[in-house]
């Protein structure tokens, strides 16, 4: 084996097997992760002898720069793939022609293609998106990706770990934490020199790339106190004029192509062969770059600040000279070199570049080195400019940022007298507000945007923020309101044959109707829906499944949301609108909560709880009441972020829910001034509005705490339970397919047999907190064989079962059949005959009579109480 790989065996042998599966059709990814000079290059370099003889190698590097190159590695493979590829990274304009070009690159047969994408933990945001356009599509194309990061930098907030969690869920990943060499492997690297192998282990802790380099210094002396030291022991003895080369190209935070190296050394590539030859770097007639990175940072951070500036400087005027130089590239060096006038002329192509490849992140902090000079710019340009960058800072969720470049470009806007635009930034202002969670900003700002552009004279853009007007109304629940500036829009969106605005009018006026109590508001939400699809217009699609699906859920119509949620995540999915794609899956998980799936709930949950408010506090609701009702720890403090989320909304859709699952909480626990604190002041506001389920259920639990609320004569099933009319309220539960809310109506029967049955369901489902109540309720009414539940190993579940499986297990121990554990927990029969092939599987049960058995010995079940 080469010395470079040592102890890469295993890793080396499974991407082999991969891509050789991958050949076959079963696409898959590949995370190959450690710390700096683990050796994850030196992987990728050895995995072409170990592909299937037709596979194509595609090697893609993310740099350090500054501020990403939008499409960086995509760009690197122009020259190994087809044309259409080529112009569509180069171009970068259209981000779904790079995907779909990606997709039919990566689809080409019968050449399988593996596709390295190096450094993943500096990928600008366009490339990231292009990763989770891919990875979604993976395991249904010849090919396979490898993607190789540090995990040691990885902090809570980095860009990369959205994409992780997206590959976690993919159907085949592979992941590769590659490990330090042990001390064999370093006795073997260093066998034919004079190093104490002991001595190298120990200054490198097995570090591949500082044994290397600490190898290769070595022998002019002994071991260099830090591995900096070891780099630039190789250094020296070069000539002047190669370390003068060296120096120049190791300010450049990438691969240097060939015309960009001719420029920079006056005496040709010639005089880097020294260094070639000492392994510095590597050299190809396309390009030059250092072996590794850590050799170019250890080169470029030796060099004083003084120098460093100049050597910036020239690289500056290379790519400047160069008709079609990357912009971000010159503006990283222009802001290296303090070259302010390059930063305010390349800087808004660099942006706009940016944003148009959708890196938003690169494309605000592009902006944001472009406005540290609006002493440059004209009053009306630097508006645009703030106008761009609040934007950019929206779409990434930077609100503080972007609530402040908005409010200077309004007030900008105002100073020039240009109304149109001072109208289309309030109305973006207003936007920005909502999506901080700012309602009362939101709406001044709504309000003024209409007023300016009343008599401006441009109907689309008044169309528009009456329809803003109309949407700020909907979500506070001012409905008559929101119906009447709705109308309006629309009729202004039709005038202008604007497909997009009489979407978002259409979204509005029927969300509002129907949520304040007309069923009728739904087909002006599903003509909203039409026509964005019509239109082609996927954004306002997007957001009229999300309303549709929202009220559906809040209406127990579930049958009609399992029907939409798909086709909303596939379209979400397939035109990459990530906001309303994180959204739906919350919904989705709404959903699952409803179903008693609690593992699924939480699953979708988790894609909801990094991003931004709207998408946060339902997510965190979801979360909190799946710990609440198995009672996990951890719920009152989800709970209290999303309350401080919900209370800024003014939102009845975000307060209910949170006080709803706060109540529960509180009455689980037996506190029931907490219920009344937590429930009664969102009850207030909601127990007027018909068209939502808030009121009936918050007065369902002020009534469960004693505290008396307004006769609710609805048929909510929660209304009923209030009235006391507990049976016909679990018949609607039963049928809407809720097991948990079903189990807690029949548990307030009176009579101790339905009491049981309540309580066989609400072990069933895990739901302690409720069933211990319930044991109690039974022994005050002198019961006494009463189910104990489960014993503590099921916590453990050392079946590795999931949530809904230790469910169908329990009920397949009291003998039920498929048939009345579907009823049981409200699924459908051939669900739960998936389940139950999954629990003979894994706990190695051959019939369903040895299921009772394997799950006791196990701790699965529950013992009488005597």
């Amino acid at each position: 084996m080469d010395r470079g790989i040592l102890e890469r065996e295993p890793e080396l042998a499974l991407l082999g097997s991969a891509a050789r599966q991958a050949a076959d059709g079963a696409g898959a990814v590949a995370l190959v992760f450690g710390e700096a000079g683990i050796g994850k290059s030196s992987l990728v370099t050895a995995l072409p002898d170990r592909l299937p003889g037709p596979a194509r190698m595609l090697v893609g590097q993310c740099d350090d720069l500054a501020t990403r190159r939008p499409l960086g590695p995509f760009r690197d493979l122009v020259g190994s793939v087809g044309a259409d590829l080529a112009r569509a990274v180069t171009e970068g304009g259209d981000r779904h022609r790079v995907y779909e070009a990606l997709h039919a690159e990566l689809a080409m047969t019968p050449h399988p293609a593996v596709l390295v994408v190096e450094d993943v933990h500096w990928a600008d945001e366009a490339s990231l998106d292009a990763l989770r356009f891919l990875v979604r599509r993976m395991d249904r194309l010849p090919a396979l990706l490898v993607l190789t990061y540090r995990d040691d930098e990885l902090h809570r907030g980095h860009p990369l770990r959205h994409l992780l969690g997206q590959v976690s869920h993919a159907p085949r990943v592979h992941r590769l934490p590659l490990a330090r060499l042990s001390l064999d492997a370093v006795t073997e690297l260093g066998a034919a020199g004079r190093l104490d192998p002991a001595q190298v282990y120990q200054v490198t802790s097995g570090n591949p790339f500082f044994v290397t380099e600490v190898l290769a210094a070595g022998g002019t002396g002994g071991v260099p106190p830090t591995v900096v030291d070891a780099v630039l022991a190789r250094l020296r003895g070069l000539r002047p004029a190669t370390v003068d080369a060296l120096e120049q190209l190791a300010v450049i935070p990438s691969a240097v192509e060939r015309p960009l190296v001719d420029a920079l050394l006056a005496d040709g590539v010639a005089v880097l062969a020294e260094a070639e030859q000492r392994g510095l770097l590597t050299v190809t007639p396309e390009r030059i770059a250092f072996r590794h990175e850590l050799i170019r940072r250890a080169v470029a951070d030796s060099v004083p600040a003084a120098r460093r500036i100049d050597l910036d400087r020239r690289v500056l005027a290379a790519l400047v000279a160069r008709p079609g130089a990357d912009a971000a590239r010159v503006v990283h060096h222009a802001a290296r070199a303090g070259d302010l006038d390059a930063i305010a002329r390349y800087g808004p192509d660099a942006a706009r570049d940016a944003a148009d490849a959708g890196a938003h992140r690169e494309a605000a902090a592009q902006l944001r080195l472009v406005l540290g000079e609006r002493h440059r710019y004209g009053p009306a340009e630097l508006a645009d400019l703030l106008e761009r960058y609040a934007v950019e800072s929206y779409t990434i969720a930077d609100t503080a940022a972007a609530v402040t470049a908005e409010r200077e470009a309004v007030a900008l806007r105002r100073s020039l007298g240009d109304i149109l635009a001072l109208g289309s930034d309030l109305r973006w202002l207003s936007r920005i507000h909502w999506w901080a969670g700012d309602a009362d900003q939101a709406q001044a700002a709504a309000r003024e945007a209409a007023t300016v552009l009343e008599h401006a004279g441009d109907d689309r853009l008044l169309a528009l923020a009456v329809s803003n007007i109309a949407q700020l109304r909907m979500l506070s629940d001012r409905y008559p309101e929101a119906v009447e500036h709705a109308e309006r829009a629309i009729v202004l969106a039709r005038k202008t044959e604007d497909a997009a605005i009489l979407s978002h009018a259409l979204n509005n006026l029927g969300t509002a109707r129907w949520r304040g109590g007309d069923p009728d508001g739904r087909k002006q939400l599903e003509e909203s829906l039409e026509v964005a699809l019509g239109a082609g217009e996927a954004e306002h699609a997007c957001r009229s499944y999300a309303n549709l699906i929202w009220t559906l859920l809040d209406n127990l119509q579930f049958a009609d949301a399992d029907r939409l949620l798909p086709r909303a995540l596939e379209l979400a999915d397939r035109a990459e609108h990530l906001g309303f794609l994180t959204y739906l899956h919350v919904e989705l998980a709404l959903r699952r909560l409803a179903a008693a799936d609690w593992e699924d709930a939480e699953r979708h949950a988790e894609f909801g709880v990094h991003d931004f408010p709207p998408a946060r506090c339902p997510a965190l609701t979801v979360l909190a009441r799946v710990r609440v009702r198995c009672g996990r720890a951890g719920a009152g403090e989800l709970l209290a972020e999303a309350r401080e989320i919900a209370v800024r909304t003014r939102e009845l859709q975000r307060t209910g829910p949170v006080a709803a699952a706060q109540a529960e909480a509180a009455w689980l626990r037996g506190d029931a001034e907490a219920v009344v604190e937590a429930a009664a002041p969102v009850h207030a506001q909601a127990r007027h509005l018909t068209g939502i389920p808030y009121g009936a259920e918050l007065g369902y639990w002020l009534t469960k705490a004693g505290h008396p609320v307004p006769d609710d004569d609805s048929d909510h099933p929660y209304a009923l339970q209030t009235r006391g009319h507990w049976r016909e309220a679990a018949a609607v539960w039963k049928a809407a397919g809720c097991p948990y809310e079903h189990a807690a109506a029949v548990a307030e029967s009176p009579h101790p047999a339905d009491k049981l049955d309540a309580l066989a369901a609400l072990d069933a489902l895990g739901a302690e907190p409720l069933a211990r109540l319930v044991r109690a309720e039974l022994r005050g009414l002198g019961v006494r064989h009463i189910p104990r539940g489960p014993l503590a190993a099921t916590r453990g579940n050392p079946g590795r079962l999931t949530e809904r499986q230790l469910q169908v297990v329990r009920l397949l121990a009291q003998g039920l059949t498929n048939a009345e554990i579907a009823a049981r927990l409200v699924v459908s029969v051939r669900t739960v005959d998936n389940h139950v092939r999954a629990v003979l599987g894994k706990l190695d049960a051959p019939t369903r009579r040895h299921v009772a058995d394997r799950a006791a010995d196990l701790g699965l079940l529950y013992r009488r109480e005597r």
